[in-house]
């Protein structure tokens, strides 16, 4: 879920270098006294984002080759400029290759370079939610870039929960819908005790002084601790350090170091996923939707069953899980799409309205 902390310029030229998909192209949609859905208003607010590739439109002016990639909490759009993702899907001849697909990579509020607690308001920010999020990406793509229709809605983890609440928000507006690791659900059980943890770390450390706080606290170890064990993988993490003292200097290298993350990004940004659930709504999703997620993932683990009874409820959908192998990533698999880009490929296969 940790975005990459290489500059975005040298990511680009990585990654276009590498796969030979056209340029990245950022921008910022600016919008003024915008209102969230608690009634709050921010005077100025900005959503960041990243293009790949061009729009098309058909005869009537509907755009056919708009596809919307939503990143994790804590994440930014720019993840997705990785080898292991872009390199992949946006190449000539991948899945969705940049020279016929319009990609579309925001940074959803809150995180990444668009507007963020760290900015300055700190507690005295908007305390968005997911609908807010989900929103504003559509505002983004239908009034900043023009975009009148989605050929796929797809995204990971805590972007692949607001893929749902696309389907059922703006069931009209996409011809797929691919969400990566996540469950149709109201947050619960030890998801949301993980959730708890990480907020309750933030909140009762000592020096935090309601997001005032003027040095790292510590209770930032904590909440990174909890979200490592959650989203991590025993296999990998086994091979990466098969001995005690691989694993003790594998430690002390990722967390002994101050930890990154501002404190107030962090609790916001966990604490914003208390209205999601798309439950109450799966019958309202119209368009073919393949939720795809991974045997070894600890934040959405398939002995709950909770996909093979939710999706009975949709008249357009598949659950695919993904075996546990040498080559997933527990709930990182989400962003490997060498292990289910076959997936997205036959959605796109049978959505197929011409613009492939």
């Amino acid at each position: 879920m940790r975005s990459s902390r290489l500059p975005l310029a040298l990511l680009f030229c990585a990654s276009a270098f590498a796969a030979n998909y056209p340029e990245p192209v950022e921008g910022d949609f600016l919008l003024r006294d915008y209102q969230f859905v608690s009634g709050q208003t921010l005077p100025d607010l900005r959503i960041h984002y990243t293009t790949i590739g061009t729009p098309s439109k058909d005869a009537a002016g509907k755009v056919t080759n708009a596809v919307i990639i939503m990143h994790g909490t804590g994440g930014s759009g720019r993840g997705f400029l990785s080898a292991n993702f872009a390199n992949v899907l946006f190449k000539p001849g991948g899945v969705l290759d940049a020279s016929r697909y319009f990609i579309i990579l925001p940074d959803a509020i809150g995180h990444g370079q668009s507007s963020k607690p760290s900015d300055g308001l700190r507690l005295q920010f908007p305390n968005y939610r997911y609908e807010d999020m989900v929103r504003l990406q559509h505002k983004l793509v239908t009034e900043k870039l023009g975009v009148n229709h989605l050929r796929l809605v797809m995204g990971t983890s805590m972007g692949a929960m607001h893929t749902w609440m696309w389907g059922h928000l703006f069931p009209d507006f996409m011809d797929a819908l691919l969400p990566l690791a996540s469950a149709p659900v109201e947050i619960a059980g030890r998801n949301r005790m993980l959730r708890k943890m990480i907020i309750q770390s933030i909140r009762g450390d000592p020096d935090f002084n309601n997001g005032a706080y003027t040095k790292a606290l510590q209770g930032m170890l904590g909440a990174e601790f909890a979200l490592f064990m959650m989203t991590s993988s025993p296999l990998q993490l086994l091979k990466q350090a098969p001995t005690r003292e691989q694993a003790d200097k594998a430690f002390e290298a990722r967390f002994l170091p101050a930890p990154p993350r501002d404190s107030n990004d962090m609790l916001y940004a966990f604490e914003c996923s208390a209205d999601y659930n798309p439950a109450p709504h799966l019958e309202k999703i119209k368009a073919p939707l393949y939720a795809i997620n991974s045997a070894d993932d600890l934040v959405n683990p398939p002995e709950l069953g909770i996909l093979e009874r939710e999706i009975k409820r949709m008249k357009r959908g598949r659950y695919i899980l993904i075996p546990t192998s040498d080559k997933t990533r527990g709930h990182g698999t989400h962003s490997l799409p060498l292990l289910w880009g076959e997936y997205l490929a036959q959605l796109l296969k049978v959505t197929n309205v011409g613009a492939d």
